[in-house]
């Protein structure tokens, strides 16, 4: 067959059933496998052959999930982790060790924007902050032989900055380093970071993927295409790896895959549940669907507070006038998915009150499901950064940050017009 659609490998990407089998993949509930084969076994310890031994490292119901994302963003291997952030955290400790760095734009999610700049900081990972419109010769200098990856979200949290692909994949390019992108509020749908330079992409998958908001996840895919062989920035792909009888990652067709697995994986037991891979896996049957929901419900709903005389100013990157709306249309044409932030003419009480007269809406740390929801990142999610990091990750006072669920849009609207009487 031609290369398939996004709609239909939302279907039926990564499970295959044999005859008489389950039509959707089952739970494999269970941290171990049995091998009368002592052969066999050895095999799969020394990464000689494909298969399970305990569910630490892999599991059957998982890598269904991790095969059909990583279709979906037509990368080569797919990783399911325990929550976003330790996808994060496990494709940072893969490639960095004491003395490195990383640059990474600061409008990044806070859960993020602390990993980088606090926890890293511990293991003497050094991050290097640039504002995501800053010329590219202005980024290019915080880049040196030490540097790890590049790093950015496709839609930024809660700024709603879309990313240049373009300049920053260049600025990779030429020096040979890994380009990450974060593309759990876009999706595979409405993005493919992968095609459009990055090498890695990473996706809580907790929000859209799963979609109703029941289980924790998240993913790692790998694109396959980076050259880490004799490749001087990433020397611990090249050395032998004694705990793996001294096989060199670099030699591999999936070297950051099977690298990150294989050691960090295997070190930190991060891994994805079955149970919530499987509730997972079921939620993205309907990602296509929603996703176009979901953008079209947040465009009318962007347009009507434009107008509003109560919102000073609305960000959603799919409303024409906005600062990244030519963006938008080159990087994500089919439309930015349903997270957008609106200023309120007042305070962070004036953010308050708005929020507690919502009825539909809920006030929640959460985004991204089907329900809509609301947040003041300033005192929540975001609480954490001093008011110059707030300024420099596009965070106002003011802010509320909106993720606009498949509900009907007049409604949602006529429910956003009640609470701002009260404001």
């Amino acid at each position: 067959m031609e290369k398939l659609h996004q709609e239909t490998l939302c279907v039926q990407a990564g499970y295959s059933p044999e005859t008489g089998e389950s039509r959707i993949p089952p739970i494999v509930q269970s941290t171990t496998y049995f091998y009368g084969d002592s052969q066999a076994m050895a095999d799969l310890f020394d990464l000689k052959r494909e298969g399970f031994f305990y569910t630490r490292l892999a599991n059957p119901t998982v890598e269904v999930l991790e095969k059909r994302v990583a279709a979906l963003e037509g990368g080569a291997y797919g990783i399911g982790c325990a929550s976003g952030m330790s996808a994060i955290l496990l494709t940072a400790m893969t490639l960095c060790e004491t003395g490195d760095n990383i640059v990474t734009s600061c409008e990044v999610y806070g859960g993020t924007f602390n990993l980088f700049s606090t926890t890293l900081a511990k293991f003497g990972i050094e991050a290097r902050f640039f504002d995501a419109d800053a010329p590219a010769e202005e980024i290019e200098a915080l880049i040196d032989e030490k540097t790890k990856f590049v790093y950015g979200e496709t839609v930024a949290n809660p700024a709603i900055v879309i990313l240049d692909f373009e300049k920053l994949s260049a600025l990779c390019k030429k020096h040979g380093v890994l380009f990450i992108v974060d593309n759990t509020l876009a999706t595979p749908v409405l993005c493919r970071p992968l095609a459009l330079g990055a090498d890695i992409v990473i996706h809580s998958t907790s929000k859209y993927m799963d979609g109703h908001a029941a289980a924790l996840g998240g993913m790692i895919v790998d694109g396959g295409g980076f050259r880490f062989k004799e490749n001087p920035r990433y020397p611990a792909f090249n050395t032998p790896d004694e705990s793996y009888h001294g096989l060199v990652y670099a030699d591999l067709p999936v070297a950051f895959g099977t690298k990150c697995r294989a050691q960090m994986m295997r070190d930190t037991g991060a891994i994805m549940s079955p149970q919530n891979a499987f509730l997972t896996y079921l939620g993205s049957d309907t990602l296509a669907l929603r996703m176009e929901r979901h953008s079209r419900n947040a465009e009318k709903i962007a347009a009507y507070l434009s107008r509003h005389p109560k919102i000073e100013w609305v960000h959603y990157a799919s409303n024409p006038g906005d600062k990244y709306y030519e963006r938008a249309k080159k990087y994500l044409p089919n439309g930015t998915g349903g997270m957008m932030s609106f200023g309120i003419r007042g305070d962070a009480a004036a953010c308050a009150r708005f929020m507690e007269h919502l009825k539909i809406a809920t006030q929640e740390t959460h985004v991204a499901d089907v329900r809509s929801c609301v947040l003041h990142p300033a005192s929540t999610t975001h609480r954490q950064l001093s008011d110059e990091q707030l300024v420099a990750a596009g965070i106002a006072p003011n802010l509320v940050r909106l993720s606009v669920g498949i509900e009907n849009a007049d409604d949602l609207i006529a429910d956003l017009a009640q609470a701002l009487e009260a404001v």
